[in-house]
């Protein structure tokens, strides 16, 4: 093996460990999409609270994946780029439905048959936005199971 094949294979197993790392500390945060119809504030101020710490711990974990995929294939890795900027924008979307909704809770309210057409344009919002953000995660974690198995899993094995 070269010396620039054997570095590369110590700083992927480098990286890979900490990518173990941000992983198990990511699922301790454990945040669900599933929008709650809860109407006080305290519950939206705590759900805000809550998404910004699990989204800061996701993109420290989205850019490993991207500095792991990096050593490997430049060209795959800035794609990953991309999707971790998209992923950056959805998530400051939904934290900005989140803040409407905990200034007046009352939007989420399914029962309240008076909602105006600007609860409702909010209430659709945060379901929209929260099922993007579900599934451009899912999307970039399949992207990268399928990376491992074509590249890494060799060289890590």
């Amino acid at each position: 093996m070269s010396a620039e094949a054997e570095n590369n294979k110590k700083m992927i197993k480098e990286q890979s460990d900490k990518l173990a790392k941000l992983g198990r500390e990511l699922s301790k945060i454990q945040f669900s999409y599933k929008v709650e119809e809860k109407n006080s504030k305290e519950y939206w101020q705590k759900r805000i609270k809550n998404f910004e710490e699990y989204n800061t711990k996701s993109l420290e974990y989205y850019n490993q994946i991207f500095s792991l995929v990096k050593i490997t294939n430049k060209e795959e890795a800035n794609r990953f780029l991309l999707q971790i900027s998209k992923f950056r924008q959805l998530s400051l979307s939904l934290i900005g439905t989140m803040k409407k909704i905990q200034e007046n809770p009352s939007i989420i309210n399914s029962k309240d048959k008076q909602q105006s057409q600007w609860s409702r344009e909010i209430k659709n919002a945060i379901t929209e936005q929260s099922n993007n953000c579900l599934n451009h995660e899912r999307d970039m974690n399949s992207f990268f199971r399928d990376f491992y198995e074509r590249n890494l899993k060799s060289i890590l094995g």
